[in-house]
């Protein structure tokens, strides 16, 4: 399931989007996709596609997933915060460029398998919290990049606060049942510079609670 070919191939599919950035090269290099993806999948792990995962959620293609990461542009100082921790794989990637990564995920089994995983694979400098996405992290705020892996009608504001000077925010906009648009928002000073960057398709980020089959 982690043949050297299917390496070679995720990081051909990688550079096809234009990533060309090393450090972001041998993060995809690092992290094996096959230990994110149900068992029963882990023959197409390393294929150009989302697949599904437990709680109704998925895990994007690669190729996404670096792009998102590319855009992102984190430096190896850097504090990040991810909403929505899913599998894990693209918190793994992120860990893999910067200090420290604080991950929040509303369905608790999700978290607390990811969590498994990142102790499995020896990776230190990452934070589990199980929470409601839209209130981010605020003991831990502020954060120079924010990477959402859900889709919103609009920014959240609490997230935005989030934002140190000059932060940068990764997320999607749009409707839950149509297409959505990436945007890169650069925090400077008390205004956030809007960048459009691809369409794409993501599950929708649920705000108010975390999911109450995950709950105590």
């Amino acid at each position: 399931m982690n043949r050297p070919t299917d390496k070679a191939r995720l990081l051909l599919q990688i550079r096809q989007e234009g990533i060309t950035n090393p450090r972001i090269l041998a993060a995809f290099e690092a992290v094996p996709r096959y230990l994110f993806v149900p068992e029963i999948l882990a023959g197409h792990a390393y294929d150009d596609t989302s697949l599904p995962i437990s709680c109704g959620q998925t895990i994007s293609q690669p190729s996404l997933v670096a792009v998102m990461t590319n855009v992102l542009d984190v430096g190896d100082r850097m504090k990040v915060l991810e909403i929505g921790t899913g599998s894990g794989y693209q918190t793994a990637i992120l860990a893999q460029l910067c200090r420290r990564v604080y991950t929040v995920e509303r369905h608790r089994i999700l978290s607390i398998e990811a969590a498994q995983r990142f102790q499995n694979l020896g990776i230190p400098n990452i934070s589990t919290r199980i929470g409601d996405g839209y209130c981010g992290w605020p003991a831990q705020a502020p954060f120079q990049r924010i990477l959402v892996t859900a889709a919103a009608p609009e920014p959240p504001l609490t997230l935005l606060e989030h934002l140190a000077e000059d932060g940068v925010m990764v997320i999607p906009i749009g409707p839950t049942d149509a297409k959505q648009t990436l945007y890169r928002l650069h925090r400077q000073g008390k205004k956030y510079k809007e960048e459009r960057l691809i369409d794409v398709r993501f599950v929708p980020l649920v705000e108010g609670k975390t999911d109450e089959t995950d709950a105590d």
